[in-house]
Order: structure tokens, then C-alpha cells, then sequence
């Protein structure tokens, strides 16, 4: 009884620490900005609001909706374009002899870069009157399509969810090829050795031992494309007209230019909802067991 005891005290020790954090640092702040969105809290003084700010919300903030769609819509392309290119360069990678250390750090660069530094290099690039992207069009006889990649509403938020990809690319590659390099060599050697070809072994073995890792890799897409902030504040600010707000700049740009506090963490509420749910579907959606190998 007595080292049961002991057992149960040395897990308690152990794990509390961790409790403590996740208590300070995630509930605590959670509860409180669950209390705050009740509020019209700003900064100073607050009275309770009931519902009123999730009322707003819903029922006459347009801008808001249009956030959440841009949001939706950079976890989409995270998972319809990046993540597939990701898949095939991590394969590619793999096979690629003497060159696969290098190609896995050219490859990997762009994500351990400055997110400012980049985002100001993407600016630059973009930019209408001296940008390369615009002067190369011309070089090449295609004035017709230069644009202001970043000063129209119909085009900004193509163009930043183009940098976001390539800003976050060399993680989701990583994923990837740790998952491929984890595959046994000898079931590629049985698989030549029953007559697959390449198409074959990765459609048949690579795509369903990869799927844990696919399931993951596709949550962490979705929600960052919630959590998106950085690269859109220092590259538009969330303009222009609101046409590149996503919910983490709109969340921002009421609780700290407009001091709408529990309006703000209103939005931080249904922005951690949101995410809860997009992961439990995406969960449920990829569900699959696999084999160990």
C-alpha cells in the first residue's frame, strides 16, 4: 500500500509542474477572456454586455465573416496545394543521392528566416512601381500583367496567401520527409521484387504508412491558417479595404487600434472554437489505422 502510495505521489510530482503551466498559461487566460467577451471592456473600465458582442458578430460584422473566409481559404490551399508539393519533394528528396543533404536545407531555408525579413522581401518583390516580379514581365513582352499585387482587393489576397505557402512550405516538407525516411528500405526492395513500379509503391505503401503523419500535418495546416498574423501585418496590414484580414489582424486591430477589449476577446473565443472544431473534424475525417512497420 505504502509504495502505491508513493507510486501515486512520485506521478503527481512529476506532472505537476506541466499542470501548473497549462492552468497559468492557457485556462486561466482562456476564463478570463471568455469573462472579458461578455464585457465592452476598454482597457479601463467595463460593464457587462451579455451577449452583445457575439450578437455584433454574427448578425452585422461583415468584416469579420470575410476574415474567417480568408482563413478558410489559406487552410485550403495549405492542404490542396502545399501539402501535396510538400509530399513529392520530400520523395524526391529522398532519392536524390548526393544531393539530398543540400536540397534538404535549400528546401528548409525560407521557414528559419525572419518572418519580417521575408515578409519585407515579399514586399519589395511585389511591390507596383519597382518590384522585380512586375519588371521581369515586362522584360519578357507581359506588361499586360503587371499588377499591384498588393494594392488591389482582388488580387492582395492571392498574393499573400502565395508567400504564406512559401513562408511555411519547408515544415510541412519536414513532416514529410521524416515520415518517408522513417519507411523500412526493405519493403521498397520487396515491393521492386514483386513488380511495383514506382507509381505503385508510392500510392500502395508511402501515401497509407504516411497517414498519421498526413492527419497531423493537415490540423496544423488548418489552424494555421487561423492563427495567420505575422506575415499579413507587416505585409497589408489586413488592407487594403479589409480585403487581406484574417481573424488573428481583425482580432488585433479591434482590441488594439480601435481599444475594443471584449469585443477582441470575443473574437479570440470563437477563434479557439473554430480551431477546436476544424481539428476534431479534421480528425474524424482522416481517422484511419495503419499498420506498424
Amino acid at each position: 500500500m505504502n509504495k502505491l502510495w508513493m507510486e501515486k505521489r512520485n506521478i503527481a510530482v512529476l506532472i505537476a509542474p506541466g499542470l501548473l503551466f497549462i492552468i497559468g498559461m492557457v485556462l486561466l487566460p482562456t476564463a478570463v477572456a471568455l469573462y472579458l467577451s461578455f464585457t465592452n471592456y476598454d482597457g479601463v473600465d467595463y460593464n457587462l454586455f451579455n451577449l452583445s458582442n457575439y450578437k455584433e458578430i454574427f448578425l452585422h460584422d461583415s468584416i469579420f465573416w470575410d476574415a474567417l473566409r480568408n482563413s478558410i481559404l489559406l487552410g485550403i490551399a495549405f492542404v490542396v496545394l502545399q501539402h501535396p508539393i510538400a509530399v513529392l519533394m520530400a520523395i524526391l528528396t529522398t532519392h536524390a543521392g548526393k544531393w539530398e543533404r543540400p536540397l534538404r536545407i535549400l528546401i528548409f531555408i525560407p521557414s528559419i528566416i525572419s518572418t519580417f525579413v521575408t515578409s519585407q522581401m515579399w514586399v519589395s518583390l511585389l511591390n507596383v512601381q519597382f518590384g522585380l516580379l512586375n519588371r521581369m514581365l515586362t522584360a519578357v513582352g507581359l506588361s499586360s500583367w503587371k499588377q499591384d499585387w498588393l494594392g488591389n482587393p482582388d488580387i492582395a489576397i492571392y498574393s499573400i496567401i502565395f508567400v504564406a505557402m512559401w513562408q511555411g512550405f519547408g515544415y510541412a516538407y519536414l513532416l514529410y520527409y521524416a515520415g518517408i525516411k522513417g519507411i523500412p528500405s526493405e519493403l521498397y526492395e520487396a515491393a521492386i521484387v514483386d513488380g511495383a513500379n514506382k507509381w505503385r509503391y508510392g500510392r500502395s505503401i508511402i501515401l497509407p504508412l504516411l497517414m498519421p503523419v498526413i492527419r497531423i500535418n493537415f490540423v496544423l495546416a488548418i489552424v494555421a491558417g487561423f492563427k495567420q498574423m505575422e506575415t499579413v501585418f507587416l505585409m497589408t496590414g489586413g488592407g487594403p479595404s479589409n480585403s487581406t484580414q484574417f481573424l488573428g489582424t481583425y482580432l488585433y486591430s479591434r482590441a488594439f487600434r480601435d481599444g475594443l477589449f471584449g469585443y477582441g476577446n470575443a473574437i479570440s473565443i470563437l477563434f479557439i472554437v473554430f480551431c477546436l472544431v476544424v481539428t476534431l473534424i479534421m480528425n474524424r475525417l482522416l481517422k484511419k489505422d495503419v499498420g506498424e512497420f
